[in-house]
């Protein structure tokens, strides 16, 4: 094989990265499997103990309408938290290249020894890449913090899209009651079908198994279900 050193490099022969960063993912898939597992449950506890009919219906529009407005503002209110404290030790950071630049150059110049360069060539990297504050700045943060204060993740976003996820997730299970069902058998198919598909399709975004996503979330929202059902039942008989 035959390797062409003085080959220009393409751009477009270079493999692509999927955004892993945004501060999207998480909040959807919790929020989704969320709304669903938890809303299923809370419908489960009501017709264990009262039976299908129009107070399963209240208490999942309840559970769909409070459990997506809390996920929304614990996002927000978590994701802006974390903003903030990354912000601040960026401040912090930024006051400390602008009061002793040759210490940061000496600690910068440290960090890639300790990767593995010799001492003159840390050295040499340490001081191209401090030459302009601004990337001296950004460096710094990345290599110390383990962020990128370009890209620090959106509470808004976070927020959006935890509400939109539970909702669509919690939804699942209130439909056939919507539409007149008298038991929790439609209810109950759809919520296992839903989880298992969406455990699937979150399994083939972040290259495991489809099968084995779509198991194990199968597996954890029909237990929590089973609990809940079984409690609601139990509370229904007591109470009765």
């Amino acid at each position: 094989m035959t390797i062409e050193l003085d080959r220009p490099y393409s751009p477009e022969r270079h493999h692509s990265h999927r955004d892993v960063t945004g501060g999207w993912l998480r909040p959807a898939v919790f929020g989704a499997m969320d709304g669903l597992v938890s809303n299923f449950a809370l419908i489960a506890g009501v017709v264990g103990a009262a039976g299908a009919g129009r107070g399963a219906v209240l208490a999942g529009f309840a559970g769909l309408i409070a459990g997506a407005c809390s996920m929304a503002a614990g996002e927000y209110t978590s994701v802006k938290s974390q903003t903030e404290l990354m912000r601040a030790e960026i401040a912090v950071e930024r006051r400390e290249l602008a009061r002793d630049p040759e210490g940061e150059l000496a600690e910068l110049t440290a960090i890639y020894r300790a990767r593995g360069l010799d001492a003159d060539l840390a050295a040499r990297v340490a001081a191209g890449l401090s030459a302009d504050p601004e990337q001296a700045l950004r460096v710094h943060v990345r290599e110390e913090l383990g962020v990128d204060p370009a890209d620090l993740p959106s509470p808004y976003l976070a927020a959006g899209s935890s509400f939109c996820a539970f909702a669509a997730g919690a939804v699942v299970p209130l439909a056939p009651f919507l539409f007149g069902a008298s038991g929790l058998a439609v209810a109950l198919v759809l919520s296992l079908v839903a989880l298992f598909v969406f455990g699937a399709a979150v399994a083939r975004m972040t290259a495991r198994p489809w099968w084995l996503g779509g198991l194990r979330q199968l597996a954890l929202g029909a237990g929590a279900a089973a609990v809940t059902f079984g409690l609601g039942h139990l509370l229904g008989v007591t109470v009765s």
